[in-house]
Order: structure tokens, then sequence, then C-alpha cells
């Protein structure tokens, strides 16, 4: 697995110290070797080399990578240029247009949302192809829970965009009085309409970074 270089550091190079990393190291190292495993292995800590702990402003939490070729680039929601625009995808495009008047694009790649602090997480970070969940409770869990538990440290206004109840399950450790969290129902075309749509969580969070002083993130994903 890549390593981390930016001042996520002291937060990794903690839980790599822990028996639970160890085990989980000794997992994804085999699951590499014998399976095809999403994202490459360069990818896996993506989330974190894009948007170094001070830079976050945002945090969209997910599940595990997309499980098919050429997808998943260690971003949550987001897919490599090239691809099909995923269901969920089209739904947080469709809720974007509908909230901030945003173009819907023509690719699904997120990068720039990463490059301007939105911290776009998923709870497990790597997935056997074709088989959805297939890494979960192998350890992903514990680890991407410190990043949070950094995040909510950070001494300064951070928005949660927290969809569905997986990603909501994580509030009770979201202590930070300075912080803003937004729920709503997940954007797959199974729940979107029970309260994604019309949730406006993109110009929520764009008004609460902006009375805090934070520049907003411009959420226009341009056509490749």
């Amino acid at each position: 697995m890549p390593m981390i270089t930016n001042d996520w550091l002291p937060t990794v190079t903690a839980e790599t110290k822990k028996p639970y990393y160890r085990e989980l190291f000794q997992f994804v190292r085999s699951e590499y070797a014998r399976e095809t495993i999403y994202p490459p292995a360069d990818d896996i800590f993506n989330a974190l080399h894009l948007t170094p702990l001070h830079n976050v402003k945002v945090v969209i939490l997910g599940q595990d990578p997309y499980h098919e070729v050429n997808q998943a680039h260690g971003l949550c929601f987001s897919v490599l240029p090239g691809n099909e625009i995923p269901p969920s995808l089209v739904n947080i495009y469709q809720e974007l247009h509908d909230d901030l008047g945003c173009r819907i694009p023509n690719n699904g790649y997120l990068k720039k949302w990463a490059d301007q602090g939105v911290l776009m997480l998923n709870t497990v970070l790597t997935v056997r192809a074709h088989m959805a969940n297939s890494h979960k409770g192998h350890g992903w869990e514990q680890f991407t829970d410190a990043i949070l538990s950094a995040v909510n440290a950070e001494d300064r206004p951070i928005v949660y965009l927290l969809w569905g109840r997986p990603a909501q399950a994580k509030i009770p450790m979201l202590t930070n009085p300075k912080h803003l969290i937004l729920t709503a129902a997940h954007p797959s075309p199974l729940s979107a309409y029970r309260g994604f749509f019309g949730c406006r969580h993109f110009s929520k969070a764009n008004e609460f970074l902006r009375r805090n002083g934070v520049p907003e993130i411009d959420w226009q994903i341009e056509d490749l």
C-alpha cells in the first residue's frame, strides 16, 4: 500500500502500529496477489493524498469502492474518465443541478472536489472485483474511523455530508461543536426519492463555509 507523505502521516503511522492493521495489511496484500482487487493498489489512499488534513472543508462518506473494471480510483462516488456515470452519482448531479444550478457533466471524475478540500472517504478502501462489500469487516473500518477522528479534532469549521444509514452511524463520533453534520437518504436510485432529492446539502455546506469565512466549494464538474 502506498506511503502517506502529507499531514495525515501521524494518524496513519499510529494506526499502522496496531495489531489490527498488521492483519489488515497481510489480508490486503494476499488479496492483491491472488484476486482482482479495486482500486489499483497505488490508488487506495487517494482520498488522503489528494485532500490533506489541513485542507479538509467537507467530508463525504461512502461505503466501499466500485467493483467493476476501471471505475474505482480511491474517491467515493467518483469514477475514472471514460466510464459511464454510476446511478448514485447521476442522482448527486441531479441534486446539484436543482440546488445550485450546476450543469450535468459528461463524466463522473470528481478529483476537482478533492483538490478543493472535499474528503471523499469510503469506510472500506478495497474490494474484490464484482463482489460488493467483500472486504468489509477486515479492519478498514477501524482505520477510516481513525481518519474521521482526526477530522473531528480539527478546531475549525468542517461540514459532513452523511447520506444513508451506514454513514450516519458515524454521528456519535463526530462531537466537535464547530462542525456541521448534514444527513439525508443515500443517493442510490433505491432511496434518493426518500429524502436525498431536495436536501440542498451543497448550498447548505457552502453557506456554512461562507458564514465562517472559509472559501466555498465550486461543485461544478467540467466536461471532459
